[in-house]
């Protein structure tokens, strides 16, 4: 099953290097991803493509307005579909939330710029509001770049070795083990000498009480 996603955005070229590049672009070219980016402005009447307005009420900058957004979605919408908005009052995204839209066939982000979105376009199409953290972007492009990424990683057969995925932070509750290549040693500091015996059950369970500890120490909130 391939993952289709469309984004929303009044930037499309943002996003067209990244969507490009790396893994993203390797899923795409397998099959598994189908990317694309819908701009707005080429759902609007006027021919200057305005897309925000003066907020009803006063106040500073500018809204996006609701209509070009509603027909945009609309126009790549299906029975499938999961609308996201980006927003940073949203909930807070996290592994567990990517590993469950990766599950899903279609998504849709809806990306917001200026000083917001009108709210009729999150009653009326969002099925979910989805913040990447506790500040403020200049638009929603660049966190839907961070939430695709996280999100398309997940799905089966885009990464070379799925066990990584195992390991990794927050997959299993924990931060990931602290990780060494070559040299052996390198400025007075040596590659822990479990790592070199060859024995992976003592290097799996040096592996875990390792991860507890920095969990412990980082992000005790996850235990």
């Amino acid at each position: 099953m391939s993952l289709k996603i469309d984004i929303i955005t009044l930037f499309p070229e943002m996003l067209a290097g990244f969507f490009s590049s790396s893994i993203l672009k390797k899923g795409q070219e397998k099959g598994l991803l189908e990317i694309h980016c819908v701009n707005p402005r080429d759902f609007t009447t006027d021919k200057h493509k305005t897309c925000d307005d003066r907020p009803y009420g006063g106040g500073s900058g500018m809204v996006m307005k609701a209509e070009p957004i509603f027909k945009a979605v609309k126009s790549v919408q299906t029975s499938e579909s999961k609308i996201i908005l980006l927003n940073p009052q949203g909930e807070k995204f996290s592994q567990a939330k990517a590993m469950e839209f990766s599950r899903l066939s279609h998504l849709i982000f809806i990306c917001g710029h200026y000083e917001g979105i009108d709210e009729r376009v999150k009653i009326g199409l969002a099925d979910e509001e989805i913040s990447i953290g506790d500040y403020v972007l200049t638009n929603g492009a660049l966190a839907a770049a961070v939430v695709v990424d996280a999100i398309v990683r997940l799905v089966p057969e885009v990464l070379g070795n799925p066990d990584s995925l195992m390991t990794e932070s927050f997959s299993m509750g924990l931060l990931e083990y602290p990780q060494y290549t070559r040299p052996r040693i390198f400025q007075d500091e040596s590659v822990p000498e479990i790592l070199l015996t060859g024995d992976h059950q003592k290097i799996k369970k040096w592996r875990n009480e390792e991860a507890i500890k920095r969990t412990q120490q980082k992000r005790p909130d996850l235990l």
